[in-house]
């Protein structure tokens, strides 16, 4: 009897951690990958985060994410995930002040969400998105910049065009 309770919940734990891993990354999991590939001087020293525009989802599958430091002489450094793996580690120009990733309200999944449940995109078909990450302002953290491609709207049910 205990070796098949231990099983269960061996069993169950697997399943828990395969159905969170299932999910795409959202940015700020990118963001804990990317620091693994920048360095201590880099680290969480995030000025951008973007992605490309998606194809055949709405969430992107490529994305970019840039980190500064003033006092190292590289300076920038750009890692390029796709699908949730790092592609490539660049040099990278983007300036500015790295971001206060506590004042981040919501990450990217929870962004992308509220945005595709807008009222005013319910009759459209949404094709694809691009996602941008940047400053919102000197006191404010980050903010989420939202691209959203769509096709015509769905004719409502019961609807016939005459011809």
């Amino acid at each position: 009897m205990k070796n098949s309770f231990a099983a269960l919940a061996v069993a169950s734990q697997l399943a828990l951690t395969f159905a969170a891993s299932a999910g795409e990354p959202t940015a700020l999991d990118l963001v804990r990958e990317g620091n693994r590939y920048v360095g201590e001087s880099f680290k969480d020293k995030v000025v951008l985060i973007r992605s490309e525009k998606s194809v055949a989802t709405l969430t992107p599958q490529t994305w970019l994410v840039n980190y500064r430091n003033e006092f190292t002489s590289l300076k920038g450094l750009e890692v390029k995930f796709i699908g949730g793996k790092m592609a490539d580690i660049d040099n990278s120009s983007k300036g500015g002040r790295p971001f206060d990733l506590s004042k981040l309200k919501i990450d990217s999944d929870k962004a992308l969400n509220v945005v595709t449940n807008e009222p005013i995109l319910k009759n459209l078909t949404l094709r694809a998105t691009q996602m941008t990450l940047e400053p919102a302002g000197e006191n404010a953290g980050p903010a989420w910049r939202i691209q959203v491609w769509g096709g015509q709207a769905q004719e409502p049910v019961g609807f016939r065009q005459r011809r």
